[in-house]
């Protein structure tokens, strides 16, 4: 399945530091997306704002930030409070904490690759 035409060519950041895990993020949403990616909580911040993604996928267990530190600093960041974060991890537990500091959506690890990639061009289109 690939991108529509409203969001072909959108700009996603993937906020996850396993290589696998971001690579089968990209293979699930598929072609038609430009795809920025940052390792850990400092640099997903660093990159959301030199970048201004379209939307975000976050990871809540980051190394030198977590998730919803990364999460809560781009909801008070005025330019970005707007941005769509879709939240992924295997913690379903911290869905509430990462509902209450701003996600958008939460999608549980393992993550099913259909499910993922239409939240992600739901969210996108909202926009």
């Amino acid at each position: 399945m690939s991108t529509n035409s409203s969001t072909a060519g959108k700009t996603i950041l993937i906020c996850e530091d396993e290589d696998t895990l971001r690579e089968l993020i990209r293979v699930s949403l598929g072609p038609g997306y430009q795809f920025v990616e940052a390792v850990d909580g400092i640099e997903s911040l660093e990159l959301a704002r030199e970048v201004r993604p379209d939307l975000v996928v976050l990871d809540l267990m980051l190394p030198r930030k977590t998730g919803v530190e990364v999460l809560a600093d781009l909801r008070n960041d005025r330019s970005m409070r707007d941005t769509p974060v879709v939240v992924i991890t295997a913690w379903t537990h911290a869905q509430q904490a990462a509902v209450a500091a701003g996600a958008d959506r939460f999608v549980p690890k393992p993550f099913d690759p259909d499910e993922l990639r239409t939240v992600v061009g739901e969210l996108l289109q909202r926009r």
